[in-house]
């Protein structure tokens, strides 16, 4: 089993910063990579950012050049930083964990506003 903790959100203005973190316990050792969702009110949960355990990322198209996924620290957690914050980053932000099998854990997720 593989607990996950997401946590960092906040309200910021736009053009702001924020950093979010996420960390993995439990069997760590299965897992082979660490992403971010996520989900806007009345919106389809989309993807943000993956890190693999080789260290290897990407982040998606609407983010690029604004947010960086990163390890912070070990290979069983991952940093979000996101600059330059627009009203449409605001969603509930989740990490996940995803190991050899395929199976995601999902954080609780942490709310991100940003205000016009």
């Amino acid at each position: 089993q593989v607990l996950v903790d997401d946590s960092g959100g906040g309200t910021v203005q736009a053009g702001g910063s924020l950093r979010l973190s996420c960390t993995a316990s439990g069997r760590t050792d299965s897992l082979y990579a660490m992403s971010w969702f996520r989900q806007a009110s009345g919106k389809e949960r989309e993807f943000v950012a993956r890190i693999w355990t080789s260290g290897t990322a990407t982040v998606a198209d609407s983010v690029k050049g604004r947010f960086i996924i990163s390890r912070d620290g070990a290979k069983d957690t991952a940093a979000l930083q996101m600059n330059t914050l627009k009203p449409e980053d605001t969603a509930v932000y989740y990490c996940v964990a995803t190991d050899y099998a395929n199976n995601d854990y999902w954080g609780q997720g942490t709310q991100v506003t940003v205000s016009s």
